[in-house]
């Protein structure tokens, strides 16, 4: 079953924050396509007012522009909400090694007053983004929740933080938290633009204006990539997940695991490109493989990925091609 046939509590109104950037713009649209009430809280630091433009009109669709560093904003933008799924943080691996102050500040500080805030205002659910750069240096595959080893940045620490706040969370003050660790999340709306931009959306790009991309390293590292509606999929399963699931973080992957180089060379084939790579230096702080294993979150959450890879890539294909 995918998430259109999920049903809340009648009026029950939802929080998104980081609503105007990749993933979260995806869970508005998916939320108001269902008829429910939502919330998007976003700064725009990363975010696009043109990822959300489409819904201002929708009267059961609220922006408030406002930090989730600060509590004031954090606190009013929960009242009277039900679920909150906390997307809004700083991505990238090496942007967090250049900036880490700024992302103790977002990513530890704002996920932490929006989990008070959520405790303050009797929220339901906190559902949050975490990543499978929490695994760091442990060498198994596939990733299992339990065996993770050696932190490698500054953003992987902000989220393994994260992890153990929603934790305590329940321990402590009974709010019902999951963490979701996304692996390698593309689809619709991923912007491709700018040096931290995701590797998928930017070959693509690169490609349809016959630039030759640059791939870090030596192409033989592996990612387990998910499309966009698993994840919308895992958020909305999480909400309506049993207490006794609650305090835990679950890997959210498609179980696969996919090559750069074959991905490079699939993307030329499928957009009719014939282009060499550029080999760049490997980047610090990157996880040479990544494959999730996706067990418990199937056990407890009932996710269970429609896409695989290549239904994925398919459907991201044609919207880039229509968009860029």
């Amino acid at each position: 079953m995918g998430y259109k046939e999920l049903r809340f509590p009648e009026k029950s109104v939802f929080l998104i924050t980081g609503g105007a950037g990749f993933i979260g713009s995806n869970l508005c649209e998916a939320l108001l396509s269902m008829g429910y009430e939502v919330r998007c809280l976003d700064n725009l630091s990363t975010g696009k007012m043109e990822n959300i433009q489409p819904f201002m009109e929708n009267p059961k669709f609220t922006f408030i522009q406002g930090d989730i560093r600060d509590l004031d904003t954090c606190l009013k933008a929960t009242e009277g909400v039900r679920y909150v799924m906390n997307q809004a943080a700083w991505g990238s691996v090496p942007r967090s090694i250049e900036m880490p102050l700024l992302y103790e500040e977002i990513n530890i500080r704002g996920t932490l007053n929006m989990m008070e805030a959520s405790r303050q205002n009797g929220v339901k659910k906190f559902v949050y983004a975490s990543s499978s750069s929490v695994y760091g240096d442990h060498p198994v595959l596939p990733k299992k929740e339990g065996q993770e080893g050696n932190l490698l940045s500054p953003y992987a620490l902000t989220k393994r933080v994260d992890e153990e706040y929603g934790r305590l969370y329940k321990v402590l003050y009974d709010l019902d938290t999951y963490g979701l660790r996304y692996f390698n999340v593309f689809g619709r709306r991923q912007d491709p633009d700018g040096v931290y931009a995701a590797v998928i959306p930017k070959f693509i790009k690169q490609l349809l204006n016959d630039e030759a991309p640059t791939i870090n390293g030596d192409g033989k590292q592996s990612r387990d990539f998910t499309y966009i509606d698993n994840v919308i999929e895992a958020n909305l399963k999480a909400c309506l997940a049993s207490s006794e699931a609650a305090g835990e973080a679950y890997n959210i992957g498609a179980g696969g695991r996919e090559y750069l180089i074959d991905i490079y060379y699939n993307l030329c084939s499928a957009l009719g490109k014939e282009i060499d790579p550029i080999f760049g230096p490997a980047r610090k702080g990157d996880i040479r493989d990544s494959n999730a294993d996706i067990s418990k979150a199937r056990k407890l959450l009932g996710y269970d990925p429609a896409y695989d890879f290549k239904k994925g890539i398919a459907l991201a294909i044609d919207w880039y091609k229509e968009n860029l």
